[in-house]
């Protein structure tokens, strides 16, 4: 390979890992996409790509797809196997910027959208890419990835009520924490869906772990437990705070037909930091 087509490669790079990890949302899977991207065009004839940008971004796109249906292949896959990182860094645009400030009832949204919905949402609004090559990415016509990209905006701009009336939904919630607290695991099976999502974002990265049974195996809510009600974004939730007053963790639930169908919880404390919070309890806030 010519040193031109290396420089040209080592530009992108940065822009690369910023798309994949858009549609990834994993640090150590966009490297690993970057890097396989890299083998493909070292065993290209670079003389026959005639825009090595657009080459790239296709190829990281379709990778990326790969990816993405391979997680949903494997729904029951091991709580270590699917550590994803997020990156904190300033956005590219508006609608990049609406997908990190929106917090934790996004994180729930994003997590519901299809591999395909995603992509074409990740590639148009935050990286500009024309629907007529994420359609060539997706093997679909170039209507078909404008309509794949308008659903998963509206499903990120307008999330889809919870089906339970609240108090069904505080219910549910309740008897998943007291549950997890009890540590019983039978009874957290009967509030949970077997494909239930939990996701918990912590100063390490985010954490993602997907199954009613892993989910319950790893269930450790009893600080949760004893925390202050809340709405997440129109979501039951709950607020935890540390000794001291200061928070330790808020939850979200999604309740759908009586069951439990996405968690998603922050307990990163700069992030936490930065939420408006109700105050904590005096018991906890007083003095030591």
């Amino acid at each position: 390979m010519s040193d031109r087509v290396a420089s040209a490669f080592e530009a992108q790079r940065d822009r690369l890992r910023a798309v994949a990890h858009r549609v990834l949302g994993s640090h150590t899977d966009a490297e690993d996409v970057v890097q396989e991207a890299w083998l493909r065009l070292s065993r290209q004839d670079a003389a026959t790509i005639e825009n090595l940008d657009g080459w790239l971004t296709t190829v990281v796109g379709r990778i990326s797809l790969d990816v993405l249906r391979s997680r949903r292949s494997r729904p029951e896959a091991p709580y270590e196997e699917i550590a994803v990182t997020v990156d904190d860094g300033p956005s590219p645009d508006e609608d990049a910027e609406l997908a990190d400030s929106v917090g934790l009832a996004l994180l729930v949204v994003l997590e519901s959208l299809g591999p395909s919905e995603r992509l074409a949402f990740v590639l148009h609004d935050l990286f500009a890419v024309p629907f007529e090559e994420i359609g060539r990415i997706l093997g679909k016509s170039t209507a078909a990835a404008k309509m794949l990209a308008s659903r998963a905006r509206r499903k990120v701009r307008t999330p889809s009520p919870p089906v339970a009336a609240g108090r069904e939904q505080r219910a549910v919630v309740q008897a998943f924490l007291t549950a997890a607290r009890d540590g019983d695991f039978e009874e957290l099976l009967k509030v949970l869906d077997p494909q239930v999502r939990l996701t918990v974002d912590t100063p390490d990265g985010v954490v993602v772990v997907l199954g009613a049974t892993n989910v319950a195996a790893g269930a450790r809510f009893g600080a949760a437990h004893d925390g202050r009600r809340v709405l997440v974004g129109g979501l039951p939730g709950v607020v935890a705070w540390r000794e001291g007053g200061t928070p330790l963790s808020v939850v979200a639930f999604t309740v759908v037909a009586g069951r439990i169908t996405t968690i998603a919880a922050v307990a990163d404390p700069v992030k936490l930091a930065s939420m408006d919070l109700p105050e904590p309890p005096e018991t906890v806030g007083g003095a030591r």
